[in-house]
């Protein structure tokens, strides 16, 4: 906290921006990474949130940028992973794999450690949280689209299907046989 308060508004990005600029000034071989690719920018896309578009800065360091929606990002990060093509992506996928970050250590240094322990496991609770509500929004629109609507056949009903269909061929071939 020994940078200067910004007079940007409160948001995700900007609160974002600042937890990851304070690892990146403990990090410097990560912030050197980044200044090489100053002026590009990735979209951040967490799981039933809105997107999050962040620019490389000079010196490495991290701001947020505005969606624009004819400019596409050098690079997205999901839950997935990150997508893209270009230095920048391919220098995200490093720095996922190099750089750890304990979030709740950070914080402690702001809140302590009592609220920072408790934040930590609320956050935690709130990702499983949203992992399980897309999967659970995911395999009820299937299942929809399986059973409700018939718009899609299961595989199992498919491999019956296909029985049938053999079957019907063989009594077929069996009927112009005898009629041969």
């Amino acid at each position: 906290m020994s940078e200067p308060l910004s007079s940007a508004k409160a948001t995700p990005a900007v609160a974002f921006c600042f937890l990851l600029n304070q690892l990146l000034e403990r990090e410097g071989w990560a912030r050197e990474r980044l200044a090489r690719l100053e002026g590009q920018t990735a979209e951040l896309r967490p799981p039933l949130l809105p997107p999050l578009r962040l620019v490389i800065a000079a010196g490495g360091r991290i701001e947020p940028g505005r969606i624009d929606p004819s400019g596409e990002p050098s690079a997205i990060v999901a839950l997935q992973g990150v997508t893209g093509e270009g230095a920048l992506a391919d220098e995200l996928r490093y720095l996922a794999k190099h750089l750890r970050w304990d979030f709740e250590e950070e914080l402690s240094r702001v809140m302590g450690d009592v609220a920072a322990e408790r934040v930590g496991s609320t956050l935690r609770a709130f990702a499983r949280w949203q992992v399980d509500a897309a999967q659970r929004v995911t395999e009820a629109l299937a299942d929809y689209a399986a059973v409700e609507s018939n718009a899609l056949v299961r595989r199992g009903e498919l491999a019956r299907f296909a029985v049938e269909v053999e079957r019907l061929r063989a009594a077929i071939a069996e009927l112009e046989r005898r009629l041969a």
